[in-house]
């Protein structure tokens, strides 16, 4: 199959007058949907976009390669537009790059080992040559422009002459997306290689799965190793004992020869166990530069649990709702009922709720896996056990407070510091090297975990979830705005932690002696998922352009869902990632729309929060109004604020 039988003239745009990168990735979208490539424009739009969030996908010469991996994807293929004016704001490796020839390469999720997965790799290889890419900028129609895919000359280029033995040193080349970078990298490694006269040989781990993998054999004979890797090389184990340099996978393509000559030179370090490779340059990064980005590796593991969790539950309630069971599914009483399809949801309910339990372990364990890899996972799990409440259930203890999201924090970060100093500065003798991660860091890192919660976040979070209990039940003479905005505050201060379930406990004792009504209580319970939701949503709308990660953008779907059916935990993602902004927005917005909708008149005395609930609530369309006016709060506020640092960092980067 030749490259040009993967497009077609009506993928092919010669002259486009398109001004900006969203416009010609969108405008290439439709043609490929068009064209049948696709089974639907906007999964591979936000794919190709997440794409274009991880490192720069213009390149040099007025070239650029955006590209996405989708199940929306029906077959690989590429789509190309020549541009009749250049674009200067396109994100490029050379700074100066002004992008006149986009190709667009559509991946599918799963094609591994496809002929159309190789010519697409084949392609990026083709770009690099000068050459290839003149005769594509010559041709004047599309029918010379399929040509000139085709036609390719491969000069044999010789092997610089060195003194003594040559060099050999090996590489990982590989990114998200698995295609393009991938095999640019390594053609540059190996181009370069050639010029400095050291044989460089690259194993492609990319969307066919390892291409070239290094034997063990062809390790042994290796001076050193180079991963440019934008996601978790595999099998780094393999090369231990060799000098290696990490960095991005884009890297290679303007200073590969820098690379190769450093990593003989002057690597970062020595290979001695596959965790030591695993983060590379970190030295290089400032403690909370690193600190936040173990959160983010934690909150990327911790999101598939939130979701799957929320989907146990939301099947549960759905099936339950014909019946009017929404509330009681959960009764044990259904757990022995003799209907089968009761009996299931009651379990389906149960099973959500058991998965939920392990969001701080998974949380944890992977905070701790960023900064120590895998000695850091036993101790960082055990961490997020003890932030879920865990140990309180095993040990029978009655009423114990867990410390939730903020203990996950601490305890994650503690023991993957932990597990990496004693890593480090554990020195045994060689024959006692597997002692290190199999007993003496896990001793370590878990017993101090043990005693920080022991005598610090257990204490600390517990003390503060009892003076908070005593400021809210304190607060039941005070008049119907203050006592709603307390209830509020705490109800959206920490989204189902020890906080949340103090002001629960308040309110919901309140309501059950007539005192005082719900009202805020449910509306604070679902205002801070729909709002955070909402932004990750509406963010390319209101400021033009996307303001979350590609992460917290999944997040905020499941978010919004969760939301309506009162699952707060959905936006537990984005406290985690930034509580600082995340945190006081939640409470400003549960205080705006909670007064909002006790000032005009909603009044609900039923513990419903979710959608079901809402036809309980007296005048619900001062419910609603008090609704959208915390989540639009929220969802605005984030935008604005997360755009204003998006802008003050790209000023200071220039």
């Amino acid at each position: 199959m030749e490259l040009r039988n993967m497009t077609s003239e009506n993928l092919l745009f010669l002259d486009a007058e398109w001004t900006s990168k969203e416009q010609v990735i969108e405008q290439l979208v439709d043609a490929l949907y068009n064209n049948g490539n696709l089974e639907a424009k906007e999964p591979f739009i936000q794919a190709v976009l997440e794409r274009e969030q991880l490192s720069p996908t213009g390149m040099e010469a007025g070239l650029a390669i955006p590209h996405g991996k989708s199940k929306a994807v029906k077959k690989a293929a590429f789509a190309v537009a020549k541009l009749k004016k250049p674009i200067s704001t396109w994100e490029s490796l050379d700074p100066s790059n002004q992008v006149e020839l986009v190709f667009l390469l559509a991946i599918p999720d799963t094609e591994a080992g496809s002929t159309h997965l190789k010519l697409l790799s084949e392609l990026s290889t083709r770009l690099m040559n000068p050459d290839y890419l003149k005769r594509l900028y010559d041709a004047k129609d599309r029918s010379s422009l399929l040509q000139a895919l085709n036609t390719v000359e491969k000069k044999e280029e010789k092997m610089a002459a060195v003194e003594g033995p040559r060099k050999k040193v090996l590489a990982i080349t590989a990114c998200a997306a698995g295609i393009a970078h991938t095999y640019m990298s390594a053609e540059a490694l190996e181009k370069a290689g050639r010029e400095l006269g050291v044989e460089v040989i690259v194993e492609k781990q990319g969307a066919n799965g390892l291409e070239d993998k290094h034997t063990q054999a062809l390790i042994s004979e290796a001076d050193a190793v180079i991963f440019a890797t934008d996601i978790a090389p595999k099998g780094m184990e393999r090369f231990n004992g060799l000098p290696y340099v990490r960095t991005r996978v884009a890297e290679p393509l303007r200073h590969a020869k820098d690379m190769i000559t450093r990593v003989l030179e002057k690597p970062d370090g020595i290979v001695k166990e596959a965790e030591d490779a695993s983060t590379g340059n970190e030295e290089k990064k400032g403690f909370f530069s690193e600190m936040a980005a173990a959160i983010l590796t934690g909150i990327s593991y911790m999101i598939p649990v939130i979701v799957s969790a929320g989907l146990m539950i939301g099947l549960a309630k759905l099936g339950a709702m014909p019946f009017g069971l929404v509330q009681e599914i959960s009764n044990p009483e259904y757990a022995t009922h003799s209907n089968e399809f009761f009996k299931i949801l009651h379990h389906l309910d149960k099973f959500g709720g058991l998965i939920f339990k392990f969001m701080y372990p998974v949380f944890g364990a992977f905070v701790a896996y960023a900064l120590a890899n895998r000695p850091g996972l036993v101790s960082g799990f055990i961490g997020g056990a003890f932030a879920a409440g865990l140990h309180f259930t095993f040990w029978g203890v009655e009423g114990g407070v867990a410390s939730g999201f903020l203990g996950a924090l601490v305890l994650g970060l503690t023991a993957g510091y932990v597990s990496k100093i004693a890593n480090e500065k554990i020195k045994l003798g060689k024959n006692f090297q597997a002692m290190k991660p199999m007993l003496l860091i896990p001793a370590i890192s878990v017993l101090s975990i043990f005693f920080m919660n022991f005598y610090f976040v257990d204490p600390v979070f517990g003390a503060l979830n009892a003076s908070l209990t005593k400021i809210i039940a304190g607060a039941e003479d005070s008049g119907a705005l203050v006592l709603s905005s307390i209830i509020a505050s705490a109800t959206a201060f920490d989204l189902g932690g020890p906080i949340n379930k103090a002001a629960g406990a308040i309110a919901i004792g309140l309501a059950a002696d007539e005192i005082f009504p719900l009202t805020a209580r449910v509306l604070a319970i679902v205002i801070p998922p729909i709002g955070l939701g909402l932004a990750t949503v509406i963010d390319r709308y209101v400021v033009g352009r996307r303001v979350f990660d590609a992460d917290l953008r999944v997040a905020g779907n499941t978010s919004l869902l969760l939301g309506f059916i009162a699952i707060s935990e959905g936006a537990i993602p984005f406290m985690l990632r930034n509580p600082l902004i995340t945190i006081p927005l939640n409470i400003i917005g549960a205080i705006l729309g909670a007064c909002t909708a006790v000032l005009l008149g909603a009044v609900q005395w039923y513990p419903l929060p979710a959608i079901w609930g809402w036809p309980l609530v007296e005048n619900v369309w001062a419910y609603l109004i008090g609704l959208a006016v915390g989540a639009a709060f929220i969802a605005f506020s984030n935008i604005f604020i997360r755009f204003a640092l998006i802008k003050r960092k790209e000023r200071q980067a220039k």
